[in-house]
């Protein structure tokens, strides 16, 4: 996938396009549900099939006391839209500059000028434009003057209610990481580096590998059923990980551990992504490490009947 960082990054001979405007935090099954609708477009019309994102988002600039804490990073973002079938996005650097393009401008200069866009999808709630005064309907209009198709998106439903950015972020809050799943489509995954520890676990209870996560959004303290991949090789591993502060050996900030269930890697891997799958506990000290450790196995235990069974649902 093509990523530009600028519009005056995307090439002359770019497009022509269809584009689909968001912030696509999550990547989840209503945005996915889009970007099929993109691509289907994208191959009737022979037109590439293009997301216009933003980083930061806006809200961190226009109301930073509302910004909301973000489900993934940018890369990961970026590798989902791939995935669903995207194939050039434009990755607009928000400031309050950009928001004080007017909504013909953004449309000129932006959509029918540096993207080439024929077709543009967007929410039936899409606003657009200094002080957000560009509508659906100016969109529309705009479209008629420089040369693009407007096609507005419903919101999906799903799991009780609309499927949202905001729904799943509160579903994470709160631990339930695997419904949050099923709206995303994929497991909610922290990502980073993997940073040494105090020590302590490998001596006196299981090694584990420390994640120095790049995301904003973190589910609750606990422990959970995880999958663990080595961003470098692909490798997985069936995985259980703990999100909290350590309260056995008095640990006073936020620590990601991740134990690997199947045989560790003999070089530790640089980068890797934990991907939540479902909740197990809540995090609780042990007057001993030796009561923690044969919790940490018990948990482990559990989590490999976890993942038996969900290796099984995939067979059938």
């Amino acid at each position: 996938m093509r990523v530009f960082h600028s519009a005056s990054e995307v090439p002359a001979d770019f497009g022509p396009s269809v584009v689909t405007i968001g912030n696509f935090d999550g990547v989840h099954v209503g945005h996915a549900e889009i970007m099929r609708r993109v691509t289907r477009i994208g191959r009737e019309r022979r037109l590439t099939p293009t997301v216009l994102t933003f980083d930061p988002h806006p809200a961190r600039v226009l109301a930073p006391a509302r910004a909301p804490k973000l489900i993934c990073t940018i890369p990961q973002r970026l590798r989902r839209l791939e995935v669903e079938g995207i194939q050039a996005a434009l990755l607009i650097p928000f400031s309050k500059q950009f928001a004080s393009l007017s909504p013909e401008e953004f449309a000129r200069d932006i959509l029918a000028g540096a993207l080439k866009a024929r077709v543009v999808l967007v929410g039936e709630d899409f606003r657009f434009g200094y002080k957000q005064a560009g509508t659906i309907e100016t969109l529309r209009e705009l479209g008629e003057r420089f040369g693009f198709e407007l096609q507005p998106v419903r919101a999906v439903e799903g799991d009780g209610g609309r499927v949202s950015s905001t729904r799943i972020r509160e579903l994470v809050a709160a631990g339930k990481v695997s419904r949050a799943c099923r709206l995303m489509g994929a497991p909610y995954a922290l990502e980073g580096p993997v940073v040494s520890g105090h020590g302590i676990g490998a001596k006196k209870t299981v090694p584990t590998l420390n994640l120095a996560a790049e995301n904003e959004l973190f589910p609750k303290n606990g422990v959970y059923v995880t999958r663990t991949r080595d961003e470098a090789t692909g490798r997985e591993w069936e995985s259980i990980t703990n999100v909290g502060f350590r309260p056995t050996f008095q640990g006073d900030s936020l620590t990601v551990e991740t134990f690997l269930l199947g045989a560790a890697p003999e070089v530790t891997p640089a980068r890797i992504e934990v991907a939540f799958l479902t909740f197990v506990r809540n995090e609780m000290r042990f007057d001993t490490p030796e009561l923690l450790k044969a919790r940490i196995l018990r948990d482990a235990a559990a989590a490999k009947r976890f993942h038996s069974r969900l290796a099984r649902l995939r067979v059938g």
